[in-house]
């Protein structure tokens, strides 16, 4: 079988961490969400995946080339205008001849996919979706099965009142090819949106195959935290955090030259990291390559990207640090603030909570932050 991932997505949530990159491309352990489907998809013996893409491509197509270091196949289309998720693979109908999957390239999941195709089969669907139980359904489209899996109702993102079912869509979906004839071509044209209520009353075998596992949409900042440290916990299954083992949580790249004693798992840390005396690097922290924590900075919670320097007696609690950033000594990063790609921070500022800062910009010395920066 062959697999489609989705990835044309701004992630106009996720900014300023999307600035400068797709959504497929944020990082979870320091490795590309979108790579941790792609080895997914080859644990469960889908080897031939073309690629949609439309924001940025060129950051996903120099990464993964052919797909060889992963054992995979790889192609890709790219849209010269937004098609939506039913277009796009219209889009590329001519190399879907036989049945496929659809998976997402910016959610985190370890879905048993062989068991959502046996299920397919099984029933004799003509498409099947990957569903969850999830505790906020109005963010996803929410769906109603009877007692053999078909569904009987769909709707895509209910207001609070029209809430109906706590089981929600996750974008993963197994369709026959002639599934593809129905859709219009050239147009902006998407699964739950128009085809699926489509299919539903046109009383057609549409099928929900209820996942045990883990699924999280990364779709904006607090998502994506909630992704990660649910990966340091190791809740997600195939996901292992890269480097060598220093101790339990801990894991460490090549180079890194930081002390046991500085470090309290689970932590990740990048080649080549170095962190000065007195320098503290709490848990739920993943540092990506090359990172530089001056003396006595305390880290926790906290993500930094590739190439940034945090300066001394600097504080970061629950704060995201794009690449090659520059964080003055004495700052203060506080929950859920994000900087983007290459911001400088001056000498004693504070960035608030929930403030983000967008990439290339400078924060003067001493400044608070309490308002977003564009």
């Amino acid at each position: 079988m062959r697999a489609v991932i989705m990835a044309g997505g701004q992630g106009t949530r996720l900014r300023p961490l999307t600035s400068d990159r797709p959504k497929p491309m944020i990082p979870i352990l320091n490795t590309p969400c979108m790579e941790h489907i792609v080895r997914l998809l080859k644990r469960h013996g889908f080897e031939n995946i073309l690629v949609t893409l439309e924001y940025m491509p060129e950051a996903i197509t120099e990464y993964f080339g052919d797909g060889g270091e992963w054992g995979v196949k790889m192609k890709y289309s790219v849209e010269e205008e937004p098609l939506g998720t039913a277009g796009s693979v219209k889009y590329v109908e001519d190399w879907l001849t036989e049945r496929f999957v659809i998976v997402s390239g910016d959610a985190l999941t370890d879905v048993d996919l062989e068991k959502a195709v046996a299920l397919h089969e099984e029933r004799g669907a003509e498409v099947t979706l990957v569903l969850k139980e999830v505790d906020e359904p109005s963010e996803f489209g929410i769906v109603i099965t009877d007692d053999e899996g078909r569904v009987t109702e769909f709707l895509e993102k209910p207001d609070e009142d029209e809430v109906f079912s706590y089981t929600a869509n996750t974008g993963i979906y197994v369709v026959e090819p002639h599934v593809l004839r129905d859709i219009p071509e050239g147009q902006e044209y998407d699964w739950s949106k128009d085809h699926f209520p489509k299919m539903l009353e046109e009383g057609r075998p549409v099928y929900g195959y209820v996942m045990k596992g883990y699924w999280e949409d990364i779709g904006n900042i607090e998502q994506y935290i909630g992704a990660q440290r649910d990966a340091l916990d190791g809740k997600v299954q195939g996901v292992q955090p890269p480097g060598e083992k220093l101790q339990e949580g801990v894991y460490v790249g090549s180079g890194t030259a930081v002390g046991a004693r500085a470090v309290e798992g689970p932590v990740v840390l990048g080649d080549n990291v170095w962190a000065g005396p007195g320098a503290r690097i709490g848990p739920y922290s993943v540092l990506g390559s090359d990172v530089y924590v001056g003396a006595g900075a305390s880290v926790a919670r906290a993500t930094v990207a590739g190439g940034a320097q945090i300066g001394e007696d600097a504080e970061l609690n629950g704060a995201l640090v794009g690449s090659f950033c520059r964080v003055g000594d004495r700052v203060r990063l506080l929950e859920g603030s994000a900087l983007g790609d290459g911001v400088t921070v001056g000498e004693g500022a504070t960035i608030a909570s929930g403030v983000s800062v967008e990439s290339g910009a400078s924060i003067e010395d001493g400044a608070e932050v309490t308002e977003d920066v564009s």
